[in-house]
């Protein structure tokens, strides 16, 4: 237990909040009936718990390098566990978004103490080892989320998502006082408190703008004003890391092409594998008639490829460059997408399983990747910068997709629909649609405004692919000191 006890306390908190980026997704037609929420909730629900995980990921760890990073993990699960019994308890969608949004704030803290801890502890072989099992439980936490969440939905209920966390989270903070020991970054170090805050106001804000965008349109002046106001955050912050000693983001490293590839396709992956999937599993439910359960194991096909495929390239294509490995892994799930898009008004959705494995394949190649591959395009000195770099573009490339694809998919059915019964549709309420609109036409409305969200997603994964492919660059080896001397002149025999 001592040799592997941080390992075990670092992989249950990371297993708790990786958990809850995907659990949620099969109880939202459930909430949606519980709390009378809309599409626009909904996204909210999804898409606060990321946001504010990907604004204070790399203020979190900053904090934590200074004020010691077991005490910061400890305080981040404690918040976390008292946001998650607020979510269970929640009465109307409001506060349910407030305390995802607070969830994610304790889970930004836990997520940026997980890879410093361990390297505090393990090095060498174990350093590895205890990486790869990290690895391991992160890709399976976003597995079993949507079976555990169907299973815990149509038992003791939907609450029941956010209760769980609560004994998790009291065997998380015992074992981590008894087991991690406490370690801090260098001396001199600070947080950029400014930066973070202009992040924070950039990613909600333009994630903000799109779901308005999807209610009131993209020229409306709300969400055009939203807009302006994202951009001006964007502006600040970058201002702000340019003169900042300690910044969270060395803007030299926009510099590199590689690093810009690998954070790029990190920001499309999980937007373009993911995003899609809350409104799959409301159309699943709410007009195939599907189970919570039922609706969860839909996903199977996916997750499965995703964890055979990464254990394939972890045993056999090592050494590959993370241009073919990341590269090709989004062609595959752009292309996975497309493969989905051909839904009408009787499709089941054993239609998507060729997509699913398509997407769930390219799932195994890019995940076990990017992250090294961000450390392996900058400095060795801005490792952990990287690292925290990669997870929070990851989260916010969620949370916007979740955005555009949600405006994409009611803007599509809003041609076979009034406007406000295409939000009531993609919200879950479909039920509460049957009595004016017939069953015939609402699968052929959400049908079109799925298909026309599988080609988005495909074709910026597709795009997203060919980026890292174009940028991401294995670089040439150094020439050895004899490569480099000069070579003196062959002498010449003269002839007799």
């Amino acid at each position: 237990m001592r040799t592997w006890g941080t390992l075990t306390a670092v992989c249950l908190g990371t297993f708790m909040l990786l958990l809850d980026v995907t659990i949620v997704v099969v109880a939202l037609p459930d909430m949606a009936g519980a709390l009378h929420a809309s599409l626009t909730d909904l996204q909210w629900v999804v898409d606060g718990y990321a946001l504010a995980l990907a604004a204070l990921l790399l203020g979190a760890g900053a904090a934590a390098d200074i004020l010691g990073r077991r005490r910061v993990h400890v305080a981040g699960v404690v918040l976390f566990a008292v946001a998650s019994l607020l979510c269970g308890l929640a009465s109307g969608p409001g506060t349910l978004v407030a305390a995802r949004a607070l969830q994610g704030v304790g889970a930004a803290a836990m997520f940026a103490t997980t890879l410093p801890l361990l390297g505090s502890v393990y090095q060498g072989a174990r350093r590895s080892a205890a990486l790869g099992v990290w690895g391991a439980v992160s890709g399976g936490a976003a597995a079993v989320g949507p079976v555990l969440g169907g299973l815990l939905t149509e038992g003791p209920g939907w609450r029941w998502i956010f209760f769980v966390n609560l004994p998790v989270s009291v065997v998380e903070v015992w074992l981590t006082l008894r087991v991690v020991p406490e370690s801090r970054g260098p001396r001199g170090m600070r947080v950029d408190w400014a930066g973070t805050a202009a992040f924070a106001w950039f990613a909600g804000g333009v994630t903000y703008a799109v779901v308005r965008a999807g209610e009131d349109g993209w020229t409306a002046s709300a969400s055009l004003t939203a807009f302006a106001c994202a951009a001006l955050a964007l502006v600040v912050f970058v201002l702000v890391e340019r003169r900042a000693d300690h910044p969270l983001l060395d803007l030299a490293l926009l510099r590199k092409p590689a690093f810009v590839g690998v954070m790029a396709g990190a920001f499309a992956f999980n937007g373009v594998a993911f995003g899609v999937t809350p409104y799959l599993s409301i159309w699943m439910q709410t007009l195939l008639g599907m189970s919570p359960v039922r609706g969860g194991l839909t996903l199977l096909p996916m997750t499965v490829a995703a964890m055979i495929v990464a254990v394939l390239v972890g045993r056999l294509l090592h050494g590959v460059p993370a241009r073919l490995t990341i590269g090709g892994g989004l062609l595959l799930i752009g292309s996975g997408n497309i493969c989905q898009a051909v839904l009408d008004a009787g499709s089941g959705w054993t239609a998507l399983v060729p997509g699913f494995v398509l997407v769930g394949a390219g799932t195994g190649f890019v995940s076990p990747t990017v992250a090294g591959a961000a450390l392996a395009a900058v400095p060795g000195e801005r490792a952990g910068m990287a690292g925290g770099a990669v997870n929070t573009v990851r989260q916010l490339g969620y949370a916007l997709g979740v955005a555009v694809f949600g405006t994409v998919l009611t803007s599509r059915m809003t041609g076979a629909l009034p406007h406000g019964a295409a939000h009531d549709l993609a919200g879950g309420g479909a039920r509460t649609l049957r009595g004016s609109v017939s069953e015939p036409a609402l699968r052929a409305a959400f049908a079109s405004g799925l298909n026309g969200t599988l080609v988005a997603a495909g074709l910026a994964g597709i795009a997203a692919g060919a980026l890292v492919l174009v940028l991401v660059r294995t670089p040439r080896p150094a020439p050895t000191a004899a490569e480099a001397a000069p070579r003196e002149p062959a002498a010449v025999t003269p002839r007799r």
